[in-house]
């Protein structure tokens, strides 16, 4: 049932865009509005009153009724009394009163009695921007089980759904059955009409240019295997590029899981059709550079920084590696666009690569590459916006111990830093500030770096503002024993040597960010340390994250903490973008409306 002209905005004013949402703003509380015989002490209760007397004063108006259905008289008191209570409460007027019931002096006295129209039966209150009245008649227009059908829901859920809104009992009691079905109801609404709204937004154009591409060939030349999960992926991005619509694909890596060489593949898959990959840093872009060059020997591969040159033909290269800078040069069409950390580029940036090769409807085939593991649930819901590829292993097994640890283990750490560093291997330390703050209760780089630098020779400096950032790293991984930094190193530069982290005021951060930061060490297989210092003496948090290495449960965990972000508007990071499901646990509910939503022909 489409919502009526009339009502549209009253709809808009409840953040309300169909029925089904409209069925999810569930009352506040309800009021047993049956008539009693007996008076319900300390409770509340309706009355059939007539007002007999009512005697204002400055503090508070006294009133006098008799009640029908307890036939007895009641004393009534309205404190903080408004000019508008002399026109509610006429004497002589038989009224419906809803309010507390106490029993004072031997005698009936209700507090702050307030006129209802309804009586007879549980009536739903409402918390909304619509008067109560208004919000009712809403409620009974649209909401019934021929409305819900309508929309796409099954009789079994509606009818669970409606005698929340018109009850004809107090609903179940948590812990009971009752109350279990009732949230099923609810969680199965709100994720149908959310995967819904998200398919609906998942829009499809054909292919610049579709192509066979095969990978086999190329595998068999690496020195080492890929992982059947770098497999999988390439395999579903070959069978994308077949294609006649754009594809459009995530592929979500946790850290050290060799995104790379997925990357690599694609390129090679492309061939002369062409490719372009995009990364957030001239580091990266050059790391990714020197990758394909290794690794693609039969491609010719070009790399475009702020500092190429704006004569060069870009258009000679059958793969492209660059920064931003990309967005500034003539690209001929190419088969394939890339983006690398999708999440540290703006919207507008990913898109505008990509349309810079539209022609007319045609677009390239489109994808995008994470370091940031996401919950398989958020992943799944995704997958109704786009394709979504995970990959959860890595190709060397990581080897990282992680403790968390107090000033009193000082002593112990800086042990640990020096027979590191006798073993050429290198340690990163991350702080929360560059300055002192007196809010934050932990050295800032600048207060700590006078100890690192007279206890210990090539300590290396960076930050977020810091304009040489990018060399820094790049010196430090070549001759450094220590890098101060705040947490500008969570994503991008490889540093093979790395075998130590310590994050200071580790409990400010978030489970993603720490993860990113302790996923710098161990990346090809050495032996690997994570200290999260911190001036708490107790963490459940922390010390739930120094229990699992995979980026996947970290992610899980995170959403246990934290309430997942805005999906669909994509506004929030953290906030709250479900009321009822738990995006941490909801996996199998997930699939069951998936499959649901598929018998309706919506994919």
């Amino acid at each position: 049932m489409p919502v009526e002209e009339d009502d549209l905005a009253k709809f808009k004013k409840l953040g309300c865009s169909n029925l089904i949402e409209l069925a999810l703003i569930l009352p506040q509380s309800y009021e047993d509005r049956n008539l009693y015989s007996q008076a319900k002490i300390g409770q509340n209760q309706l009355l059939d009153i007539e007002i007999k007397s009512f005697s204002p004063s400055i503090k508070f108006n006294k009133l006098i009724f008799f009640c029908f259905n307890l036939n007895t008289e009641v004393d009534a008191v309205l404190f903080q009394p408004k000019p508008y209570h002399r026109h509610q409460f006429i004497v002589a007027k038989r009224m419906f009163v809803y309010g507390k019931v106490e029993l004072n002096f031997n005698k009936l006295q209700m507090v702050q009695p307030r006129i209802v129209k309804d009586s007879g039966g549980i009536i739903a209150s409402y918390k909304t921007s619509l008067r109560q009245d208004v919000l009712k008649k809403i409620m009974k227009k649209y909401i019934n089980l021929k409305t819900l059908m309508e929309e796409g829901l099954g009789e079994d859920i509606a009818s669970l759904l409606i005698p929340l809104h018109f009850p004809i009992d107090f609903p179940a009691l948590e812990g009971s059955e009752a109350y279990a079905k009732n949230l099923y109801a609810l969680k199965f609404t709100e994720l149908y009409n959310h995967l819904k709204i998200l398919s609906s937004k998942k829009e499809s154009y054909p292919a610049l240019i579709s192509f066979e591409g095969e990978y086999d060939t190329w595998t068999k030349t690496l020195p080492f295997m890929l992982t059947e999960d770098q497999l999988r992926a390439i395999s579903k991005i070959q069978k994308d590029m077949t294609k006649n619509v754009s594809a459009k694909r995530m592929v979500v890596g946790d850290v050290g899981s060799g995104k790379t060489m997925v990357i690599l593949a694609c390129a090679y898959m492309a061939k002369e059709k062409g490719s372009v990959l995009m990364a957030p840093t001239t580091v990266l872009a050059n790391q990714l550079f020197e990758e394909a060059q290794k690794f693609l020997p039969s491609l010719k591969v070009g790399l475009v920084t702020n500092k190429t040159k704006k004569k060069e033909d870009l258009n000679q290269y059958d793969f492209l590696i660059g920064t931003h800078a990309l967005l500034y040069r003539n690209l001929k069409d190419r088969a394939l666009v890339m983006i690398d950390e999708q999440h540290r580029f703006g919207t507008a940036q990913r898109n505008k690569l990509s349309k810079m090769m539209e022609k007319e409807e045609a677009r390239p085939h489109f994808i995008q590459f994470s370091a940031t593991p996401i919950p398989r649930t958020q992943a799944m819901i995704n997958s109704s916006l786009l394709d979504v590829s995970l990959i959860t292993q890595t190709p060397f097994k990581k080897d990282i111990n992680t403790k968390v640890i107090h000033k009193n283990d000082f002593a112990e750490l800086l042990n640990h830093i020096q027979k590191e560093i006798k073993q050429d291997h290198q340690v990163l330390i991350v702080y929360p500030l560059v300055e002192q703050s007196e809010f934050i209760q932990y050295q800032s780089i600048e207060e700590a770096r006078g100890f690192w630098e007279n206890k210990f020779d090539k300590v290396y400096v960076t930050h977020g503002k810091d304009k040489e950032k990018e060399k820094v790293l790049v010196d430090f991984r070549e001759k450094g024993n220590i890098l101060l930094a705040t947490t500008v190193v969570e994503v991008g530069i490889s540093l093979p040597n790395l075998s130590t982290v310590v994050i200071v005021g580790a409990e400010r951060l978030g489970l993603s960010t720490l993860h990113q930061l302790r996923g710098r060490v161990s990346r090809t297989g050495l032996k690997g340390y994570c200290y999260l210092y911190t001036n708490t003496q107790e963490s459940v948090r922390l010390k739930s994250f120094s229990t699992t290495i995979s980026g996947f449960d970290i992610a899980r965990l995170d959403l246990q903490y934290r309430k997942s972000g805005d999906l669909l508007s994509g506004n929030e990071q953290s906030g709250q973008s479900f009321q009822f499901i738990d995006m941490a646990n909801d996996e199998e509910l997930i699939k069951e409306v998936q499959k649901y939503l598929k018998t309706q022909g919506v994919r």
